[in-house]
């Protein structure tokens, strides 16, 4: 699966615990990378872990500039882009009847109307070579629902149909758009869980554990990778059996 190299991938909400583990992976098989988040204290970090990457600071809930950003990032990596990785997103956890309407938009428009756009400035870059890998993390419970999180399933739902319409859009100019849905990971959100809750979500898992950032990281690689041509509209659940599609 080393067919990365020189390929130009950007990724976004690089500065968490799979955004990390992401770089890695994709930085391991040779790939040149743009790695774009919030907090630059963290792009750094990964920079001095990984120097051969580019960083560029940006918050995706800045739709009316997220077209110059992929322009931006295109031309620092080459003037040629091979593959998005949408893995930036928020949660903002409310009952319904108590959750406001800012609440639900701006998880909304930034897990969804920004991943959107993200992908629509991406593939017009693809189309000028007709080739190209779109990858958008969503989540189990897009799938499954969640209490108190009607906005954020409902992101992460829209994200999946979203992606398989544009799939069938693009399939005939060779860009490929598939998503990966995470179930619980051990990341520092879910540190932040206390310990009978985790004990009770565990024992939902048939395989006895919290997945690991680099669980993710190992899907984005093969999806990245040209092992994954023939795959497209598609979501690949990384979830220890606790959702089985």
């Amino acid at each position: 699966m080393n067919d990365l190299k020189n390929k130009n991938i950007i990724v976004t909400g690089a500065s968490g615990g799979i955004g990390n583990s992401i770089i890695e992976q994709l930085h391991n098989c040779g790939a040149n990378i743009l790695a774009s988040g919030t907090k630059i204290e963290k792009l750094e970090e990964l920079k001095k872990k990984f120097k051969n990457i580019k960083i560029l600071k940006f918050d995706i809930s800045q739709s009316d500039k997220i077209a110059s950003f992929i322009d931006e990032a295109t031309i620092s990596l080459g003037e040629q882009l091979d593959c998005l990785v949408n893995n930036a997103g928020i949660t903002q956890d409310n009952l319904a009847i108590r959750m406001s309407l800012d609440e639900w938009k701006k998880v909304i428009d930034i897990n969804l109307t920004s991943t959107f756009l993200l992908t629509k400035f991406a593939v017009k870059k693809m189309l000028r070579t007709k080739s190209g890998k779109i990858i958008n993390i969503t989540s189990i419970v897009g799938h499954t629902g969640n209490q108190g999180q009607s906005n954020y399933t409902a992101s992460k739902a829209g994200v999946v149909a979203m992606s398989k319409s544009l799939a069938l859009e693009y399939a005939r100019k060779n860009i490929n758009i598939n998503c990966i849905s995470p179930g619980f990971v051990k990341t520092a959100m879910t540190d932040k869980i206390d310990e009978k809750h985790r004990e009770t979500i565990i024992s939902k898992i048939p395989c006895g554990r919290l997945g690991k950032p680099e669980d993710i990281a190992n899907a984005v690689l093969f999806l990245a990778s040209n092992q994954s041509d023939y795959i497209n509209g598609e979501t690949l659940h990384v979830n220890g059996g606790m959702y089985m599609a």
